[in-house]
């Protein structure tokens, strides 16, 4: 889900065997990207992985870093990920959002060769748009807590066009 003049769009990692299954994104249950984006006052009510097309009239745009669908990211090779940050790239050349937020601190570090990175706002922008780095919204992920992705999404949001 992704289109041009977006103010946020978000790359998660890859798909869950679920999302697949689905044909959406986040929808492995337990997932805390729903919640946490309307916790974070992004949405006016809880969507669920079914509603992710209606992102794009909120400005918010989703996609993914690999395609491959996996039981967890730790499953995808450094090639994979490097060819995805290329990739990335490319639709940020092209759709212009105002910010990136890339979900998963240890799969940016491996992807974009920024084995120092620390989530928040990047010192570069990922071509013409602000780079974040936010925590993994997975269920799986139990170092960060969906309080903690909630602040860092009204981080993201309340950031003005230098990334501060």
């Amino acid at each position: 889900m992704i289109g041009p003049g977006l103010d946020l769009l978000f790359c998660g990692i890859n798909p869950s065997l679920a999302s697949a299954a689905a044909g959406h994104h986040f929808a492995r249950p337990g997932n805390r990207f729903w919640p946490a984006l309307h916790r974070a006052g992004l949405t006016d009510r809880q969507l669920t992985p079914a509603e992710d097309a209606s992102l794009l009239t909120c400005g918010l745009g989703l996609t993914n870093l690999v395609a491959r669908p996996t039981r967890a990211a730790a499953e995808l090779s450094a090639e994979e990920l490097r060819a995805g940050a290329a990739e990335l790239a490319a639709k940020v050349a092209h759709y212009r959002p105002a910010k990136v937020a890339f979900l998963g601190v240890l799969a940016y570090r491996r992807a974009f060769g920024r084995p120092r990175a620390a989530l928040g706002p990047q010192p570069e922008p990922l071509g013409p748009s602000q780079l974040w780095v936010l925590p993994n919204p997975s269920g799986l992920q139990a170092r960060y807590q969906l309080a903690d992705i909630v602040d860092a999404l009204r981080a993201v949001v309340a950031a003005g066009p230098d990334g501060e």
